[in-house]
């Protein structure tokens, strides 16, 4: 298992911990060393959710909120965003304050992996780039789908391994080398950023994935690439 930190306690805490370290800067990072492209990703993530319009929606490790803000284009009722980390949750509030829309999206401090909803309570879940971190994968997806109402949708947009041998090695030298050296620039958590193209290369993507969401009860299972295989979107329903 990959963990944030080469120190003593569980993944869970260290997680907690490095996104606190790191809360400051994410949003800067995020948008830098991706080029924006993240911005992208989350839109088509949303695009995912249309044909459902869902009402209800949990945003899984919300992060600083930036997936929840954009699925306001979908027009639900309501918008939950659920974290580990109280700082990242700190300056998501901060963003929603000053668009105006902390009636509709609302954040709380929990666990992903033990969520505190009652069953069949959200008619869509969500996350970007954070399934990765979960200590234990299969029970957090096992948790989304006992959330969902029959007929609800979960849409996970996760980094994943690029097939094309040439471009692959052009992305591992990015994300090994380039990442962390900015990361390490700009943030004052030396390991968050050597952290994250390590827990990609450990990530069971594409297919792989596919097979945790089966096993949790999701059908109509989906993986779509994105940019040369970087990010995927993978998408599950439950069944009516």
């Amino acid at each position: 298992m990959i963990k944030p930190y080469r120190s003593e306690g569980s993944k869970k805490e260290q997680v907690a911990e490095m996104f606190d370290n790191i809360a400051y800067r994410y949003d800067f990072l995020n948008h830098f060393l991706s080029m924006g492209i993240d911005k992208i990703w989350r839109r088509k993530a949303i695009g995912e959710l249309t044909p459902l319009q869902p009402k209800r929606i949990l945003d899984i490790a919300t992060g600083t909120g930036d997936l929840a803000l954009a699925a306001l284009k979908l027009s639900p009722s309501e918008i939950v965003g659920i974290d580990i980390s109280e700082e990242m949750l700190v300056f998501a509030q901060k963003k929603i304050e000053k668009a105006g829309k902390s009636t509709i999206i609302k954040f709380v401090k929990g666990d992903s992996e033990q969520l505190q909803f009652t069953d069949q309570s959200f008619d869509a879940a969500m996350a970007a780039f954070g399934v990765r971190n979960f200590e234990n994968l299969q029970m957090g997806l096992n948790e989304i789908f006992r959330i969902l109402t029959p007929g609800g949708k979960a849409v996970i947009l996760e980094f994943s391994q690029p097939q094309n041998c040439f471009f692959k090695s052009i992305y591992h030298f990015y994300f090994f080398k380039i990442v962390p050296l900015f990361g390490k620039m700009f943030s004052k958590d030396s390991r968050a950023y050597s952290y994250l193209p390590e827990s990609v290369n450990a990530f069971p993507d594409g297919e792989r994935f596919l097979e945790y969401m089966k096993n949790a009860g999701f059908s109509k299972l989906k993986n779509r690439p994105l940019t040369f295989g970087i990010a995927s979107i993978y998408t599950g329903e439950k069944a009516r």
